[in-house]
């Protein structure tokens, strides 16, 4: 399958992607899956994809866990080498293009203070929701590539209401 259609197929048509590489072959390789796997992990644990209710959390604790997803896939990316090149391209790509522009915002915003008062918290929130929805994209096309069910959308009430 070409990259590209494999984009499209997890709503990952927003990233600004090198028009020759979007032709490609998509094949993952086993050490791509490998860092696909705990990049999921990381993901599906972490507020990336984790609602924040409005009445529960704190904004500087939910910054510093979608900051610390560049050191986590870098980390990854370490371990993996140069056999997941295809796998690398990606997460940096949504690192770059859809992770970082929200953490540089919030970081400067919150040494301002940004989070000792409401109306930013708020504006901070809605914006990390918008996040969550394109990291929630993300997070089902690592378990793709690592070939695992998908649990993004799995919610505590589902867990209890099956019981």
């Amino acid at each position: 399958m070409k990259l590209k259609k494999w984009l499209e197929n997890w709503d990952l048509t927003g990233l600004k992607i090198n028009a020759g590489f979007l032709e490609t072959e998509w094949k993952p390789q086993e050490k791509e899956r490998e860092a696909a796997w705990e990049l999921y992990v990381e993901m599906l644990t972490r507020i990336a994809t984790q609602p924040l209710h409005q009445e529960h959390g704190d904004e500087k604790t939910a910054l510093d866990s979608i900051f610390a997803l560049f050191g986590i896939t870098r980390e990854i990316l370490r371990r993996n080498g140069r056999d997941c090149v295809q796998f690398t391209k990606i997460a940096v790509i949504v690192l770059n293009q859809v992770v970082r522009p929200f953490t540089a915002k919030w970081h400067r915003l919150s040494i301002g203070g940004a989070f000792k008062n409401d109306a930013d918290c708020r504006k901070f929130r809605k914006e990390l929701s918008k996040l969550q929805v394109e990291l929630r994209s993300y997070t089902k096309a690592l378990a793709d590539i690592a070939k695992v069910e998908d649990l993004t959308a799995l919610t505590f009430e589902e867990i209890t209401s099956s019981k």
